[in-house]
């Protein structure tokens, strides 16, 4: 059966993706599915950079404003959900784009990743989480080095959330979860993907993010935030741990203050930037297009796409 064709374009925050996608999608006829982690929930758009209306040039996009910041949003529910809307976009004759910063969505779709149905242990769950928060991040990530090494070097500390999964996945099956990911890292690529990273020069793109942050700074993020606490989705959401929106509840809170709150961001952002690449470096066989050696010029960019494909 011959692979139907995928376009990815990957990359770190602030590499110029949405802008190379629209032009590349209306080159070859494409629709665009989002694999960004915040930029799918309704209200929060300065924070994740959400790509405008303006900005899609009339290109559909799908996984932007589809569900509200309550929501859960996990790697299973994108999976199924950009699997849907990549099988609506063959049917209209189209190429789908699946463009965004978080790699492992990404893999999950393109290497038909199956995810283990597993019961949940709440209560450990509960503990963990607990643990955290008394002991902080790294206690709990120590707890998971014990347990799955190769785990506890992909999964940063702070990421509390799949930490603690890894943990209870242990804890569950008696296997480590590295173990599960090492044999669908394995399986091959279903679509003949072409699969895209925008890179550049480590230093032009760190000043990028943080002229980046100062924008949105300007454009109002503190007020955005404001909003969603008035509009009662609260600190503690999966949602409101983005970069970006966990440092400015705690400003909110009068824990931090201004200049401690955007180094905050400006710093976590930047960390994130390098852990992507670092992803992007191991995990996939992508082609890398160095954008700074263009001159960001998004013509230039698209074209050097398209003599790969």
């Amino acid at each position: 059966m011959c692979k139907r064709d995928l376009i990815v374009i990957g990359g770190p925050t602030a590499s110029g993706k949405t802008d190379v996608s629209v032009e590349l999608a209306k080159q070859i006829s494409g629709e665009i599915i989002s694999a960004d982690s915040i930029q799918v929930y309704m209200h929060m758009n300065i924070g994740s950079a959400k790509v405008s209306k303006e900005e899609m040039k009339g290109v559909t996009h799908y996984l932007i404003d589809e569900i509200t910041p309550n929501e859960e949003f996990n790697i299973a529910i994108f999976k199924e959900k950009a699997e849907f809307y990549i099988e609506k976009i063959y049917a209209k004759g189209k190429t789908p784009i699946i463009v965004g910063g978080t790699g492992f969505y990404v893999q999950s779709v393109i290497k038909d990743v199956e995810f283990v149905e597993m019961e949940s242990d709440n209560e450990l769950r509960r503990e963990l989480e607990n643990e955290a928060k008394t002991q902080g991040n790294e206690y709990v990530h120590d707890i998971l080095k014990q347990i799955d090494e190769v785990s506890a070097k992909n999964i940063h500390p702070n990421n509390v959330r799949r930490v603690i999964r890894a943990i209870e996945y242990y804890k569950v099956t008696g296997q480590p979860i590295s173990l599960h990911n090492e044999k669908e890292k394995a399986k091959v690529d279903i679509y003949n993907t072409k699969y895209f990273v925008l890179n550049m020069d480590r230093e032009l793109l760190y000043d990028r993010i943080n002229r980046r942050v100062d924008i949105m700074i300007n454009n109002g993020l503190i007020d955005e935030v404001k909003m969603l606490i008035d509009m009662g989705y609260n600190g503690n959401l999966m949602s409101m741990q983005g970069i970006g929106y966990k440092e400015v509840v705690e400003y909110i809170k009068g824990n931090i203050s201004l200049e401690t709150m955007i180094t905050s961001i400006k710093q976590n952002t930047r960390n994130f930037a390098k852990r992507q690449l670092t992803w992007y470096k191991h995990q996939t066989n992508a082609i890398w297009i160095d954008v700074d050696k263009l001159g960001f010029n998004t013509d230039k960019i698209m074209n050097e796409m398209l003599k790969r494909m």
